[in-house]
């Protein structure tokens, strides 16, 4: 499912970043833990494996457990999550469901708006054709 047999006799030190990913959740759920706490989770991680490991997390949570996963992927934090929290300068400034904290917009756009943070373009003139 996740191609991990091809590596079993490789020491763990020796995998690539996105080997070490995709064995963490395998590692994670092996002594059937009713939470996991992942950091950036499909960082590094191929779009089948990463499929592959949303499918699990899915398969996990309806299984009655929870899933806190960090991403500074606000694409990714839409398609999986029901509740979500935005953190700057380690405070907690949200906390809700996907909708309250998003309102009309993105997950992006409020997550730029609660921090604080403008979009800016000076300065990068060069970057234009």
């Amino acid at each position: 499912m996740l191609e991990l047999t091809a590596a079993e006799r490789t020491l763990v030190a020796d995998y690539s970043a996105g080997m070490r990913k995709k064995i963490t959740p395998a590692t994670a759920l092996m002594h059937t833990p009713r939470l996991l706490v992942l950091d950036e989770p499909f960082e590094a991680i191929d779009p089948v494996s990463a499929a592959t490991i949303r499918v699990i997390l899915r398969r996990f949570v309806e299984g009655g457990g929870s899933v806190v996963l960090s991403s500074h992927v606000m694409a990714l934090v839409e398609q999986l999550s029901d509740h979500v929290g935005v953190i700057t300068n380690g405070r907690l400034v949200a906390v809700g469901t996907l909708e309250e904290v998003r309102g009309q917009g993105s997950l992006e756009d409020a997550f730029v708006r609660l921090v604080g943070a403008r979009i800016s373009t000076e300065g990068l003139s060069w970057l234009a054709p």
